[in-house]
């Protein structure tokens, strides 16, 4: 009798779990996009884009979408992320979610070869990048903000392949090192700031730089630096670049950039050349202790 009775109820509850799958798969693309753009949300740096860009190009816990993938692969390649460059020049050798185009693909790789990246420059010779055109909009609009063309500076090579590391925008570094020291790898401040990135010597030490000039160490510690006041402040590239000209805590003190002439004419110098107000930040980094090795970006 027992069983006569539950096997009713079995198929009943069956039937309900069908239906609320069958309702589940027909979720309208509004509600199934609203995740999507929550994902995108929390991607934030270059590694964190390529990351979500792959999900998107291999269909890893998303559905396929080969135009989002390019779309998050230019975004990262705009803040000089080799990987991100070599990703976008594959889609577009392939034709995969951008019109197939072998002179931008040719552009890409260049960039990615450029900064050392392993595979890049393989990949050029295999296509015909003989018709010119003109990189995408997302890469361009991003050389458009930075209103100075560093190219044929000095260590412009090294601030583009260490910046992706720190999560840096290569051009918010090239400004700060043009107005800390004008690219003289020697320079000594009269507070006894050193180097490309006048480090005074108890960030130095905080950083664990021990040569401040060192051109390579010297840019490694001060990107560090520069990649922990943003997380400081959220992102907000004036505090940071103020607090990095008069240290953090006078910025906390005055809710703002501290009233010193020095200061402000620094923030100015800098949003001269940087005209974005805000940055990519990882949170978790002000949680860490303040001394963070440069070997853990090596």
């Amino acid at each position: 009798m027992y069983l006569r009775n539950i096997k009713p109820f079995l198929i009943l509850v069956c039937g309900l779990a069908l239906l609320n799958t069958a309702e589940a798969n027909n979720r309208s693309p509004e509600l199934k996009s609203q995740t999507f753009q929550y994902l995108t949300d929390a991607a934030d740096t270059p590694v964190e884009l390529v990351k979500l860009a792959k999900q998107h190009e291999h269909a890893e816990g998303i559905p396929r979408n080969y135009a989002r993938a390019a779309e998050l692969y230019c975004e990262a390649a705009g803040l000089g992320y080799d990987e991100a460059q070599y990703a976008l020049g594959w889609m577009y050798a392939n034709g995969r979610g951008v019109p197939r185009n072998d002179s931008i693909a040719a552009q890409l790789f260049g960039m990615a070869a450029e900064q050392g990246h392993a595979h890049a420059g393989k990949m050029i010779r295999f296509l015909d990048d003989s018709k010119e055109s003109v990189l995408p909009e997302c890469i361009q609009s991003v050389a458009q903000n930075n209103l100075i063309d560093y190219s044929d500076k000095p260590y412009f090579d090294l601030v583009q392949k260490l910046a992706p590391r720190y999560y840096l925008d290569p051009a918010l570094v090239m400004a700060i090192i043009t107005v800390e020291s004008a690219f003289n790898a020697q320079a000594v401040s009269h507070k006894n700031a050193q180097g490309l990135m006048q480090l005074i010597p108890e960030t130095a030490e905080r950083f664990q730089v021990k040569n401040s000039f060192d051109a390579e160490e010297n840019i490694k510690g001060g990107m560090a630096y520069l990649r922990w006041l943003l997380a400081f402040f959220k992102g907000d590239v004036t505090l940071a670049i103020a607090a990095y000209n008069a240290g953090e805590g006078a910025v906390e003190r005055h809710q703002g950039i501290p009233p010193y002439t020095e200061t402000i004419n620094y923030v100015k110098k800098i949003q001269a050349q940087y005209t974005k107000p805000t940055h990519p930040y990882q949170p978790d980094i002000v949680h860490r202790h303040a001394v963070i090795a440069l070997s853990e970006y090596e």
